[in-house]
């Protein structure tokens, strides 16, 4: 076990990436992949499995505030079901809700409105949710 991880912040446009480390509870961000309509690069995806060897994957799971589903989680879903089918690395949802506004919160404080760009946020919320992980014990 290596207690690498990867996450990702699922999107129909861009889907943020962060890796972290099970031993420290952190992660950053890596760039974000660009999707069509939900689909990433797949030889991306397999790429950074490959370049770093993840223990598993951790897909936010976009719910609303009230804790219902709403249609990007179904997709979300299919696309962590297509992750576990394509590379057999295990995959865990997890509950994603507010993790963009703590990351565009968290990137405004560094950088100003220079900072928010797409690809920035949605990879600094993948870095929030995979941390958030962490801190509940997994």
């Amino acid at each position: 076990m290596s207690g690498t991880l990867l996450a990702f912040d699922f999107g129909t446009k861009s889907i943020g990436v962060a890796v972290g480390q099970r031993i420290t509870g952190t992660a950053r961000p890596l760039p974000a992949l660009k999707a069509q309509d939900g689909t990433p690069d797949w030889s991306l995806v397999e790429r950074l499995i490959n370049e770093w060897q993840p223990e598993a994957i951790v897909v936010g799971l976009p719910l609303n505030m009230d804790g219902t589903e709403q249609p990007l989680t179904v997709r979300a879903r299919k696309f962590a079901n297509r992750l576990h089918g394509r590379f057999g690395v295990a995959v865990a949802l997890h509950d994603e809700r507010l993790s963009t506004v703590e990351a565009r919160s968290g990137l405004f404080g560094q950088g100003g409105y220079r900072a928010l760009s797409k690809g920035k946020v949605d990879s600094a919320s993948a870095v929030v949710i995979l941390e958030s992980y962490f801190e509940q014990g997994y």
